[in-house]
């Protein structure tokens, strides 16, 4: 199999798992979604030290954590990073387990144009019309869903604005991906623990005080938070960033297909009008990336 191939089939396995979340997180309806959390993230940490370790790549870990102590702005950004991530992995469980998987799809269908919009604002990166063109579709379509609603769509948009900052904190720091989960991870891993005790002396922990299942289940869900990150590093060295754009779609469908069509939530014609809206925008950037790489290879 070329690498190519091999890039291709690691990042779109990366995806399918992203996409497939709701179906692990539903398994954990009867924990509050802020134990949810605070399980992931310590075990999160827990596991991708451990296959560091076993990788032998412990010392490339200190290693990573000296070099961005001794770039204060850089650790510090890191430890901001933590922060945006943790918000979003919180607004993804509890919307999934209150019944709101659609609106999740379309907070991760407009993040990678919003992306963009922090490109432009952060970084002077410049739009080309037709990228000017499917960011102005993409707002239509999240005005069309705040008339519907009555209010803006705010678990898309708190999903996509989390996410999207994260990425702008991290653009500059350069880390692969599987040490830097267990760098973000320590950030926030005191307060999880902190958390965790907190419930314990309340007598509101479900770890360890429902059943052997809920226990294996919240210990996984750090370990399914650390696959696909690894799957998604190997790919992304291997494939083309526009080719990463195409296949990052995967995850958005499965999750609006399962939220449709397996949990039964509405759909109604206007919100079909408005992913309609976001996917043409997303059809009109990710043709603009792939005629621009294709200019850049010409010359």
């Amino acid at each position: 199999m070329s690498e190519m191939k091999k890039g291709i089939l690691f990042a779109l396995l990366a995806y399918l798992c992203w996409g497939s979340f709701p179906l692990f997180w539903k398994m954990l309806t009867h924990v509050p979604s802020s134990e949810i959390l605070a399980a992931r993230i310590i075990w999160a940490f827990v596991f991708t030290a451990i296959f560091i370790v076993l990788r032998g790549q412990g010392k490339v870990l200190w290693q990573d954590t000296k070099k961005l102590w001794q770039n204060q702005r850089a650790f510090w950004q890191l430890g901001a990073a933590s922060v945006f991530i943790s918000a979003n992995w919180f607004t993804y469980i509890w919307a999934v387990n209150n019944g709101e998987i659609v609106q999740t799809s379309l907070g991760y269908y407009i993040n990678p144009i919003l992306s963009i919009i922090f490109g432009v604002i952060f970084f002077k990166e410049k739009l080309s019309p037709v990228q000017k063109i499917a960011t102005g579709i993409a707002f239509m379509a999240v005005a069309l869903l705040a008339i519907y609603y009555r209010e803006l769509p705010w678990i898309a948009l708190i999903l996509a604005l989390s996410f999207g900052i994260y990425g702008v904190l991290k653009k500059k720091i350069h880390l692969d991906a599987t040490r830097g989960l267990v760098i973000e991870t320590f950030f926030i891993v005191p307060i999880a623990l902190g958390f965790y005790v907190y419930l314990v002396v309340q007598d509101k922990a479900v770890f360890l005080h429902h059943d052997v299942k809920t226990d294996v289940l919240l210990m996984l869900g750090g370990i399914l938070t650390a696959i696909p990150l690894i799957l998604f590093a190997a790919g992304a060295q291997r494939i083309p960033l526009y080719t990463i754009g195409f296949i990052q779609y995967v995850s958005p469908t499965i999750t609006l297909l399962l939220g449709i069509f397996l949990y039964k939530e509405p759909f109604s014609s206007v919100q079909f009008a408005a992913f309609a809206l976001v996917w043409f925008a997303i059809i009109l950037f990710l043709s603009s990336l792939y005629l621009d790489s294709r200019k850049h290879r010409t010359h």
